[in-house]
């Protein structure tokens, strides 16, 4: 028989639930992540990311990241744009850019799912200690464990670290990364 106490008890176990996954997704750039949103949804409550969001648009990718996926997506703070030698950012979203900016920001995205422990397994199991991956742009990125911290290198030996990983999206993951990864 189900009881007034019965179906409070069902209600207060769906909202802990509720809770407990709204919970899980870290905040990014002081704003929620909402994992019912998808990857640009997101990102342009970050305010770590409006550098990047300005060069996404610039490149014509607002779409294809709205896409399905899913798609992982290493996301660089505004700090690791302002990093970048004096002039490249302004450079790189003038109009005559854009595929140079669309190569470097597809160089930072990989199909599928990947969380971190999806990318420490990999590393774990490989005879060099590192995940290797295909990027949307057809470069390289590798992934290796230092410790708890897990970090991105891109074909020119850059490293970045992975300061917050696996915040969920309605279409893939997104990992924050501390540096702009190059493609050569």
């Amino acid at each position: 028989m189900f009881t007034p106490i019965k179906a409070a008890a069902a209600l207060m176990t769906v909202a802990l639930t509720a809770t407990t996954a709204f919970a899980a997704n870290p905040d990014v750039g002081g704003a929620p992540m909402f994992a019912e949103k998808n990857i640009i949804e997101n990102a342009v409550n970050s305010a770590d990311h409006t550098t990047l969001v300005a060069a996404v648009k610039a490149a014509g990718l607002v779409d294809a990241l709205m896409g399905e996926g899913p798609f992982t997506v290493f996301a660089p703070v505004n700090n690791a744009f302002a990093a970048l030698p004096a002039g490249t950012v302004e450079t790189l979203l003038k109009p005559e850019n854009k595929d140079q900016l669309t190569k470097i920001l597809t160089a930072h995205v990989i199909a599928g799912d990947l969380t971190a422990a999806k990318l420490k397994s990999a590393a774990a199991k490989s005879a060099d200690g590192f995940a290797h991956l295909q990027t949307l742009s057809g470069d390289a990125l590798s992934a290796q464990v230092r410790g708890n911290n897990i970090y991105m290198f891109d074909e020119n030996g850059n490293a970045g670290k992975i300061t917050i990983a696996d915040v969920d999206q309605s279409n893939g993951v997104i990992h924050v990364v501390d540096t702009v990864l190059l493609p050569k």
